[in-house]
C-alpha cells in the first residue's frame, strides 16, 4: 500500500519566474519602490530651489540694505524751498543734551552754521523741547551762538515748546530774545550729580566690598564704598563752581530784563507765563508767530541735522556690521 505523503513530496514544486502570481506582485513592488524614489527626488529638487529663492533673497536684502545705508549716510535734512529766498532758519533741541544723538554740541552746532552761512536767512530760530542735560555740550553752543552773532550779524531766538529747563535754558539764554507758551516749563538753573550708596544695606547681609585704588579718592564716587566727609566737600565745591558758572551765563544774556528773586537760582522751574514775569523770558510766542511777526520771514526751513533712517534700524535690530559701517561712514565723512 502506498503512503500518501509519497504523492506530495512527489509533486514539484511551482517556479517563482515562471508564476504567473509572482511575476506580478514583483511587477508591482518595482513600481512602488519607483514611485517612492521619485517623490524623494521631487521632494529634494524643491527643498534646493527653496533653499536658493531663500538665498537669493537675503542677498538681495543685504544689497537694498546696503544701498539704504550708503544714501542715508550723506543724506541730511535739505531745505523745503529755495534757499536763496527770504526764510527763516530753524534748528531744533530736542531730549537730552549730550555728547551722542541729536542733542549734542557737533550737531547743533553745525546745523547753526549751515543755517546763517546761507544767504537768504534772516533769523535763526532755535526750537527747543528738552529737559536740559550736559553742562559742557550746553556751554559748547552757548559760546557758539554769541560767536555766531558777532560773525552773521543775524539775530538767534529761542522759542520754547513744553520745557526748557537746565543745561537747555543755558543754551537759551545765550540768544537775543526766548519765546515760550503760557505752560511751557523754564528755569531749573542749577546742578546736580546722583548715584546711590549700599553701604549699609551690604553691612546688613554680611557682604565685603574688595575695591583697590592707586590714590586715595580714586574711588569716592563708587556707590558700594563709604563717601568721607572730604569727598563730599569736594564734590560740593565742584557743583557750586559750575552752577555759579550757570548762573553768570544766565545774567550776561538776559541782563537788565532779569527780576532776580533769591528762589530764582534755586532750582525750581515755573511756567510760561511765569518765566516772562520773571524776565527769564521776553514773551509768549510760537515758531510760526515770530516767524511771521518778528523775522517777517514766514516761511520756515528746517536746518536741524537728524539721526539717519540706516542708524535707526541698525540699533533697533542690532545689525552690529550695519551699524560699524554706518559709523565708518560717518567717521570719513566728518571730521572730529
Amino acid at each position: 500500500m502506498q503512503d500518501p505523503l509519497d504523492n506530495v513530496s512527489a509533486v514539484p514544486p511551482a517556479d517563482p519566474v515562471s508564476s504567473p502570481v509572482t511575476a506580478a506582485q514583483t511587477a508591482s513592488a518595482s513600481g512602488w519602490e519607483r514611485k517612492v524614489l521619485e517623490q524623494l527626488a521631487f521632494a529634494t529638487l524643491r527643498e534646493q530651489q527653496t533653499a536658493r529663492r531663500w538665498k537669493v533673497g537675503l542677498r538681495l536684502a543685504w544689497l537694498v540694505l546696503l544701498a539704504v545705508v550708503f544714501w542715508q549716510a550723506f543724506s541730511y535734512t535739505t531745505p523745503t524751498i529755495n534757499p536763496s529766498l527770504p526764510h527763516t532758519a530753524m534748528v531744533s533741541i530736542r531730549g537730552e543734551i549730550g555728547s551722542e544723538g541729536e542733542g549734542s554740541a557737533e550737531n547743533v552746532m553745525a546745523s547753526m552754521r549751515n543755517a546763517l552761512e546761507d544767504s537768504g536767512s534772516q533769523a535763526l530760530v532755535l526750537l527747543i523741547n528738552s529737559p536740559g542735560g550736559s553742562p559742557v555740550q550746553a556751554g559748547l553752543i552757548n559760546d557758539e551762538i554769541h560767536r555766531l552773532k558777532v560773525l552773521h550779524k543775524k539775530p538767534i531766538y529761542a522759542v520754547v515748546e513744553e520745557s526748557c529747563a537746565s543745561a537747555a535754558y543755558y543754551i537759551a539764554a545765550a540768544t537775543d530774545k526766548i519765546y515760550v507758551d503760557k505752560a511751557s516749563i523754564v528755569g531749573s538753573i542749577g546742578v546736580l550729580m546722583d548715584g546711590f550708596g549700599f553701604t549699609g544695606l551690604m553691612d546688613k547681609l554680611g557682604i565685603e566690598r574688595r575695591l583697590m585704588t592707586a590714590g586715595a579718592n580714586k574711588g569716592f564716587l563708587d556707590p558700594f564704598s563709604p563717601q568721607t566727609e572730604a569727598q563730599r566737600k569736594h564734590a560740593q565745591a565742584m557743583l557750586d563752581q559750575i552752577h555759579a558758572q550757570f548762573i553768570d551765563v544766565v545774567r550776561k544774556g538776559r541782563g537788565e530784563r532779569l527780576k532776580e528773586t533769591p528762589e530764582m537760582f534755586s532750582g525750581l522751574f515755573w511756567s510760561g507765563q511765569q518765566a516772562v514775569d520773571m524776565g527769564l523770558a521776553d514773551a509768549l510766542g510760537s515758531l510760526d508767530g515770530v516767524a511771521r511777526d518778528v523775522v517777517k520771514a514766514p516761511e520756515v526751513v528746517d536746518y536741524s541735522r537728524h539721526e539717519n533712517v540706516a542708524e535707526r534700524l541698525a540699533k533697533r535690530f542690532g545689525a552690529a556690521v550695519g551699524e560699524g559701517a554706518v559709523h565708518a561712514l560717518r567717521l570719513g565723512a566728518t571730521v572730529r
